[in-house]
């Protein structure tokens, strides 16, 4: 029986943060089933050779432009008015994940995630500069010494590797993807039909 739905997330993704704010309203019909997977982004693409939207299509306006209307849509129909495109887009990452797997070994991931989140795609900040992730986690009431502590520890540096790796391994190239049991879904446009496969598998496995 699927009882959970996996979301590979990683802080650098706009479209990663829209699926974070969107999960109550579909929770709310269908369960608290998400469950975060702290993920490198850049990591993924590396190994899949894959590249962001604006890099990819940077010679491309039209699709870049279309994808920023799909945004809009998106945040439209969610009512995601807190939203605000980082200005310091990209941002490397790579600080805020390790924290993120320190998170969940220190039990406090939800409180981290949404710390780190509106710092990011709401507050417009530099997360980026460890300073400013600190003061982040300081205001948000989190244990900051424990968290970036831990964060540079052998073991939490090698759950996101791990963490990464597994999403690679599983067919993944990018942010967010969604896995309801085996079955993958890729991108915020998505959302509908991860709740259809999840509610389905449901129903399967109570005959």
């Amino acid at each position: 029986m699927t009882s959970t739905i996996d979301f590979y997330f990683d802080f650098g993704s706009p479209n990663a943060y829209l699926c974070l704010r969107a999960l109550p309203q579909i929770e709310a019909r269908i369960g608290k089933v998400f469950v975060i997977k702290p993920v490198l982004l850049g990591g993924v693409f590396k190994a899949t050779n894959n590249r962001s939207p604006v890099e990819a299509f940077a010679g491309i306006p039209a699709k870049l432009a279309y994808d920023q209307m799909e945004m809009a849509r998106f945040v439209k129909r969610h009512g995601l008015a807190e939203f605000r495109f980082n200005p310091f887009f990209p941002i490397n990452t790579l600080a805020m994940m390790r924290g993120a797997h320190a998170a969940i070994k220190l039990g406090v991931l939800d409180r981290y995630v949404e710390a780190v989140a509106t710092a990011m795609w709401e507050r417009q900040l530099d997360m980026g500069q460890m300073e400013v992730l600190a003061a982040v986690l300081d205001a948000a009431g989190l244990p900051t010494a424990d968290l970036l502590r831990e964060a540079q520890s052998p073991d939490v540096k090698q759950a996101l590797m791990d963490a990464t790796q597994q999403l690679v391994d599983r067919g993944g190239f990018g942010i967010p993807t969604f896995f309801v049991g085996d079955e993958m879904f890729f991108g915020k446009d998505r959302l509908r039909e991860v709740e259809e496969a999840f509610i389905a598998r449901s129903r399967t496995a109570q005959g």
